[in-house]
């Protein structure tokens, strides 16, 4: 085509008003099915002239990055983003003259985390650059998807490993538990300061022996298949007993509590007890991450024909290391957690058919999301039409 042009622009002036007017309307046409093509795209395109003004972009770039609704051609690219770290991104790569591929960012898009992989490369026209090309990839599924397989290897070795270990710990842990009472029961001879001595290192191994029977108890209901029974529950309910049974634990920590639960949201299939299981567990994992206080945010929201639970926190964070491991099992970053906790949730809402996601960055808290599915009360028939007329 652009052969066809150059040699079309040689003859213009030879050329009558119905060829011009058929020229025009033939680069038209393919000016149409170029930009079809890339509306045609699942991935992001933002071109962009030698001094990054935006010059062209398709429709899958306005649905995977926060573009402003008033972006137009002319425009500098990164002011067109909305996204501040990306837009900093983009404007310190261009300015800097770099070339970057798949560089990746976590956004929220419709209460859900989206992870968005960007490269920024030159665009390139007969040996010299003309401008940049900004190409925007949405790698969620293909993280998730590596992510679950993580995690069922982890699973899968972690169940080999509790399954030959967890009957050889817990004989010890009951013996020393036996012979600590025998103990206890032989001080009645010893002098009752030397008795209180001796009590103390008592009641400190009698502690440890508890918090070593705990991680067993967690590895076992970690490995073992669950017997959820699933059965139309309101979540809010669940949600807000749960809040009420911590909320002493959280005034003491000085965490404030914001509940905002959406109203009028249909019933789900849960096991109640699993539910709040899990959910105690994320609130326990807020808790310590806000060693100083701050505040613990709970919220529900109907999404389609999904249903979202969101706990966040402003504590410390996490760094993306530390994210793509967190709900490995065994896999802690306490002194004294079992790494087991997230585990859990994983496990439970894995049961529930739905779906987990973090978000966080260090220093700026963490934000857990739930999705539920709606089930499906209503049989769709499709109606058919005999060649009578009958329906």
């Amino acid at each position: 085509m652009r052969k066809f042009v150059e040699r079309a622009l040689e003859k213009y002036e030879k050329l009558t008003d119905e060829q011009v007017r058929t020229l025009i309307l033939q680069l038209s046409e393919e000016n149409e099915r170029a930009q079809a093509v890339l509306d045609s795209l699942t991935d992001g395109l933002l071109v962009a002239d030698d001094e990054h003004a935006l010059v062209l972009f398709n429709k899958a770039a306005e649905r995977l990055l926060p573009i402003t609704g008033a972006a137009g051609y002319d425009e500098l690219l990164w002011e067109c983003i909305l996204d501040e770290e990306i837009s900093r991104f983009v404007e310190r790569t261009l300015l800097g003259q770099e070339r970057i591929l798949d560089r990746e960012f976590t956004i929220e898009r419709g209460g859900l985390n989206r992870i968005l992989s960007l490269s920024l490369t030159p665009l390139v026209r007969e040996g010299s650059i003309r401008g940049s090309i900004l190409l925007v990839c949405d790698v969620s599924d293909r993280r998730s998807n590596e992510a679950r397989l993580r995690r069922a290897e982890s699973l899968a070795s972690l169940t080999t490993l509790a399954a030959g270990m967890a009957h050889e710990i817990k004989n010890p842990l009951g013996s020393i538990g036996i012979h600590m009472q025998l103990i206890r029961k032989s001080l009645s001879g010893v002098k009752k300061a030397d008795r209180a001595v001796i009590e103390g290192y008592i009641a400190v191994v009698d502690e440890e022996v508890e918090r070593l029977n705990r991680i067993v108890v967690d590895f076992l209901f970690a490995v073992r298949p669950m017997n959820a029974t699933l059965e139309d529950r309101d979540l809010n309910g669940i949600v807000r007993e749960l809040l009420e049974f911590v909320q002493y634990e959280l005034q003491e920590a000085g965490i404030e509590l914001e509940a905002d639960l959406e109203d009028d949201l249909p019933s789900l299939r849960l096991d109640e007890k699993y539910i709040k299981q899990a959910l105690l567990n994320m609130v326990k994992n807020a808790i310590s991450a806000m060693p100083d206080g701050g505040r613990l945010s709970v919220a529900t929201r109907r999404k389609g024909d999904e249903v979202l639970l969101r706990v966040s926190d402003t504590g410390v964070g996490m760094s993306e290391e530390v994210m793509a491991k967190v709900f490995e099992p065994n896999f802690t970053t306490r002194d004294f957690g079992s790494g087991i906790g997230l585990t859990l949730v994983y496990k439970v809402v894995k049961e529930h058919m739905g779906d987990i996601s973090v978000v966080s960055q260090e220093g700026r808290g963490a934000t857990f999301s739930i999705v539920f599915p709606i089930p499906q009360r209503e049989q769709h028939l499709l109606s058919w039409k005999g060649d009578d007329g009958e329906v």
